[in-house]
């Protein structure tokens, strides 16, 4: 009932904001004598901000047809290099590109946005590396036939992916994704997997919720687990593909992410609203591209939530050192070839100072000299993989320690032109989540 009422809300709101549209194009026609009149103007820039606010959106484009590379503008393509049921493997390869660059695959979070929320942190790392990224399906789009998808599907996938991206390559995972990337690389090296990944970089991540939690933890921790069970989960209706699969609604997580940071979303809206009455389109235009990607949600399948509610929230089970994966014991003292780099947020609300930290300490085994540790100074949660400072301060270390612990490439990787464009909000960019 909760999805099927979600969808005629929905479809109501798409009907009229599509009228609102319509009727702020036509108050701002200059063929009509009212746009002329003194409010239309500000009537018409109200309707065009509801408008853009009710717009129905799908699974955005990555975009990212070119790179520079020595100061020469290579064109990109996409590649899907492995399709499965719930997610695939993409590759950005730069036509013409003879340099063997250090492979990377970036992990994106399946927490309720697409792979393009990294969209800047692949646009930064391509000059220096050749990319490969997680590219999530959303859970209401895969038929029942496909089957489950859960917590530990997601750490077999990241396995699959790494072998197909091949040996001696290395691992970069954004938030959610840092702790399943976390018990794959323990795994793989304890298999002795060649693809084992040479560097891992694990970023704002929740390996251990229990260091300085945050109202994300709180919310995870104070409800009983059969509570979630119960509130959340929800039945994808007739309308899509994968009719009849229980899902973590994306409506549902967008909603949370919203009334986290209500207050800087409503003022990002009134931002927006006057650089459109005052004719500064550029910055307005800003502000709708943040949201345009920030709305655009997917939903995830119900039981690789739940399991992650257990597993990393409740239970803590994998920096405890009791999960199990498929009945094997997941150690992070296995964890003895890959080097590690842990970098937190100053001012992250998401995932709290020390909560990714802890993966150093975890790896009890692994050498001191493969261990680094970034705080970045005055950062919040999506600051970290994205908009300048991650571009100018945050970068750099991660490709001086990926090249560090690869003999292969160890010369500086290429620098890209600066400044590039950076997604926000408005004059006050609200804190987005992974």
């Amino acid at each position: 009932m909760l999805y099927n009422a979600y969808e005629v809300q929905r479809s109501m709101l798409a009907s009229v904001g599509a009228a609102s549209k319509l009727t702020s194009e036509w108050l701002l026609s200059p063929v009509n004598p009212f746009a002329y009149v003194g409010t239309s103007p500000v009537i018409a820039r109200a309707l065009e901000v509801f408008a853009h606010a009710a717009a129905p959106r799908g699974k955005p484009a990555f975009g990212l047809d070119t790179t520079v590379i020595d100061g020469r503008t290579v064109a990109v393509r996409e590649e899907i290099v492995l399709r499965k049921p719930f997610g695939q493997l993409k590759r950005f390869v730069r036509e013409g590109v003879e340099r063997n660059d250090p492979k990377l695959l970036i992990v994106a979070p399946m927490s309720g946005h697409f792979a393009t929320l990294l969209r800047g942190t692949v646009e930064r790392m391509l000059p220096g590396h050749d990319v490969y990224i997680t590219d999530w399906r959303d859970a209401k789009m895969v038929p029942l036939s496909a089957g489950r998808f859960d917590f530990d599907d997601y750490i077999d996938y990241l396995i699959a992916f790494m072998g197909v991206v091949g040996p001696g390559a290395h691992l970069l995972a954004v938030c959610q994704p840092a702790v399943p990337a976390f018990a794959a690389t323990a795994l793989m090296n304890k298999a002795g997997d060649p693809s084992t990944p040479l560097t891992l970089t694990l970023m704002g991540g929740p390996i251990d919720t229990r260091e300085a939690p945050t109202s994300v933890d709180d919310l995870a921790t104070e409800r009983p687990f059969a509570w979630f069970e119960n509130n959340v989960i929800a039945v994808v209706p007739p309308t899509y593909p994968g009719s009849g699969r229980h899902v973590y609604p994306g409506f549902l997580q967008l909603s949370g992410f919203l009334s986290m940071n209500l207050a800087s979303h409503m003022k990002s809206h009134w931002e927006m609203f006057k650089h459109l009455v005052a004719g500064d389109d550029t910055s307005a235009d800003a502000t709708k591209a943040f949201y345009d990607e920030y709305r655009s949600v997917a939903d995830m399948t119900a039981e690789f939530y739940l399991q992650t509610i257990d597993v990393v929230f409740q239970k803590q089970l994998i920096a405890r050192g009791e999960f199990r994966h498929r009945g094997v014991l997941v150690d992070a003292g296995d964890i003895t070839r890959t080097a590690l780099l842990a970098i937190e947020g100053e001012r992250d609300d998401i995932s709290g100072l020390g909560q990714t930290r802890v993966a150093l300490k975890l790896a009890r085994n692994l050498d001191e000299t493969k261990k680094k540790y970034l705080m970045a100074e005055g950062v919040g949660h999506y600051g970290i993989f994205n908009g300048r400072r991650w571009r100018e301060r945050i970068a750099p270390v991660v490709e001086d320690f990926i090249r560090a612990n690869d003999p292969a490439h160890a010369a500086p990787a290429p620098k890209p032109p600066v400044p590039l464009i950076e997604m926000k909000a408005g004059a006050a960019s609200p804190v987005a989540h992974a």
